[in-house]
């Protein structure tokens, strides 16, 4: 095992805590990795006491609910999420069937978050929407009343549903998040999602901007219930930590981004952390770069050298 990944014998310096701070902490299993180490990576993260591990539906990789079923009945209280999936690829009712099913086998442990997709890969499965914010917000509301038991017939531009109704909703209340960058959607997630997850190029000035456009959505639907904030943050650890976040960075075109990913040890990437929380996020999700060398490892190094440093 590398030394990066075994737990320092010497004690980190506890960075500094704001009074009532809680940062739940996470990793993404990447879709860079086959379907088949998804099992070894979950069993980690349960070993290890992670909270949250976050997998991607992105095409043309892995389905994103079959990857979270089979996660959730490999573990025992890890958290899974979905971040994201594209609604131009589905049917609300099969979505709300799918995500209704994971809440019922697995109650408290599914997180499911919806967005646009990458637009270039809906055009390339014939799907690409005229306006993905119509769709996104039509497919949010039935989503979440269906998930709420509600029966419902529907005539939008995208959205048709009649006299439908879940057989199986979730035996208690199911959030529904959707992934967000502009600030359109930004105000459509705080209106009509109950969590909105930002991609790893948001930096702490970012979040706090998103939070602001969420806040305003909530603001201009009577919304006064609470609504998490996740942010993926780029990180890398061990040797040549620095150039394979580089090399990433550049590689989505934010070579020249600032305060956009964190290369080092347990304490650089624990206070980036620190700052994302600071500027509003409730969850900050680790994301290793695609060729992270060592995920298993990647997910003891943040539960066990990481976790200790977040408050």
């Amino acid at each position: 095992m590398n030394s990066r990944r075994t737990k320092s014998r010497c004690p980190h310096p506890v960075l500094p805590t704001r009074k009532g701070d809680m940062t739940r902490l996470g990793v993404v299993f990447r879709p860079q990795l086959p379907p088949e180490r998804l099992r070894a990576v979950t069993r980690t993260a349960d070993d290890v006491s992670l909270e949250e591990l976050w997998l991607w539906e992105d095409c043309f990789r892995e389905g994103g609910i079959s990857t979270a079923a089979a996660a959730l009945a490999w573990s025992e209280r890890v958290r899974v999420g979905v971040g994201l999936l594209p609604v131009p690829l589905r049917n609300v009712a099969l979505t709300a069937m799918e995500t209704a099913s994971l809440h019922r086998m697995f109650p408290g442990r599914a997180t499911v978050v919806v967005g646009h997709g990458v637009q270039d890969w809906m055009a390339q499965v014939g799907a690409r929407p005229a306006s993905p914010l119509t769709l996104l917000g039509e497919h949010l509301d039935a989503l979440r009343a269906l998930l709420a038991g509600q029966r419902l017939t529907v005539r939008g531009r995208y959205v048709t549903l009649d006299d439908v109704g879940l057989d199986w909703p979730p035996d208690t209340p199911a959030q529904v998040f959707a992934g967000a960058t502009g600030p359109r959607t930004l105000r459509l997630s705080g209106a009509r999602a109950d969590g909105t997850v930002l991609t790893a190029s948001t930096s702490p000035d970012g979040v706090r901007r998103a939070r602001q456009l969420v806040d305003e959505g909530r603001r201009e639907t009577g919304r006064t219930d609470p609504h998490t904030v996740v942010v993926y943050l780029l990180a890398a650890t061990g040797a040549g930590a620095e150039t394979r976040l580089r090399a990433e960075l550049a590689a989505e075109g934010l070579e020249s981004a600032q305060d956009v990913g964190v290369a080092g040890d347990a304490t650089a990437v624990a206070r980036a952390v620190r700052r994302l929380a600071e500027a509003g996020a409730d969850t900050v999700v680790l994301q290793p770069t695609g060729d992270e060398p060592d995920p298993e490892g990647f997910v003891r190094f943040t539960a066990e050298e990481v976790r200790p440093l977040v408050p």
